[in-house]
């Protein structure tokens, strides 16, 4: 039994970070449709029995009847294919959701907060989803399995083994306890980083997002593919998007203006299909205006540009000084040792370091 496993699309994000710089928010949103649409003929062309889709489909706050319509019709380009979509905290089975008043293609099953399981030839498939943008447990580790015999699937959106101090209640989940469940396959949806191959015949699995979002979600994206029977299973990942979002790592150790820094990072080899934070590291030895770079930069696929040079200042040397450099260096040293665990302060006192021997520098 042939089945695709994707998550996390976001159709209709915002794309807020990328919507400050030109047109790419909208060229992202064009991009999620492209992307399904390659999945769809995917699962035509190796006919795929049954699409998997665990939850944060799309954005309930922002998503067009539109971008519904449009999905809901590539849905019907494939009738043979069984469809299964859990809401996650971001698309919830709400009154007024487009789960809840779409009328869904007729090979598209959607699962609401009530545990459910669909019998079909292959497989039976247990779903349980969101009915708010938060939820402590859903309950999926008490399922019982009707017929052990057959192949099951677990389809829902949540957190594994996450901690109830780091983020909201995202249905948590032990692995543990899912294991003893005694499912063939759990498809799982919320981390968008893909896991599914970090231990020996894994079974419970993460795709990752579909699409990246932003540069918390760096490499590559797609879905996860499997042939599946009792007692065998075999996946792989299968890249849907065509383009990433990559760090990049820019010393200036050597640089000695910001002419100069403009200019190397407008001289960059970037490839196109790439999205690019670029970091600035080393020792600095001008004031950098990261709004002034970003005005100057050409390089439209530069997304951000992120600070994290240190002052090329021996601050001890000056500390021991017996000048007005000296008193001020270290009354600023005092600050920074009061305020260790603040990081915001320290990066503004290490500022007002650089922009004082600056000043004093020419007096």
């Amino acid at each position: 039994m042939k089945f695709l496993h994707m998550a996390d699309m976001h159709f209709d994000s915002p794309f807020t970070l990328l919507n400050s710089k030109g047109d790419f928010g909208k060229i992202r949103r064009l991009e999620q449709r492209e992307i399904f649409q390659k999945i769809i003929q995917y699962i035509k062309e190796n006919q795929i029995e049954y699409l998997l889709i665990a939850g944060d489909f799309y954005e309930h706050e922002y998503i067009g009847k539109s971008t519904i319509e449009y999905i809901n019709g590539l849905f019907q380009t494939i009738p043979e294919t069984k469809i299964f979509i859990t809401p996650g905290n971001h698309d919830p089975y709400l009154k007024n959701s487009m789960y809840a008043t779409f009328p869904w293609s007729a090979n598209v099953k959607i699962f609401s907060s009530t545990i459910e399981v669909v019998e079909t030839p292959e497989a039976d498939i247990y779903g349980v989803g969101f009915d708010d943008f938060s939820c402590d447990n859903l309950g999926v580790e008490n399922i019982q399995i009707k017929n052990q015999n057959k192949i099951n699937i677990l389809i829902t959106h949540g957190t594994l083994d996450g901690s109830s101090q780091t983020e909201l209640p995202y249905n948590m989940m032990k692995k543990n306890n899912l294991k003893k469940l005694g499912f063939d396959y759990i498809a799982l949806g919320h981390i968008h980083k893909p896991d599914y191959n970090s231990e020996e015949n894994q079974t419970i699995i993460y795709p990752g997002s579909t699409i990246s979002r932003g540069f918390d979600e760096l490499g590559q994206h797609g879905a996860i593919v499997g042939n599946i029977e009792k007692n065998y299973l075999q996946i792989k990942f299968v890249p849907m998007d065509n383009r990433e979002f990559q760090e990049l790592l820019f010393p200036i150790n050597d640089i000695l203006d910001m002419e100069t820094l403009e200019q190397k990072i407008n001289e960059l080899n970037l490839e196109n299909n790439i999205l690019y934070k670029i970091i600035l590291t080393g020792k600095r030895k001008f004031e950098i205006s990261i709004s002034t770079l970003n005005k100057l930069i050409d390089q439209k696929n530069i997304i951000k540009i992120k600070d994290e040079t240190e002052p090329d200042i021996d601050i001890e040397a000056f500390a021991n000084e017996t000048t007005l450099k000296g008193i001020f260096v270290k009354e600023i040293l005092e600050e920074m040792k009061k305020n260790t665990e603040n990081k915001e302060m320290q990066e503004q006192l290490e500022k007002a370091l650089e922009i004082g021997l600056s000043i004093l520098d020419k007096s």
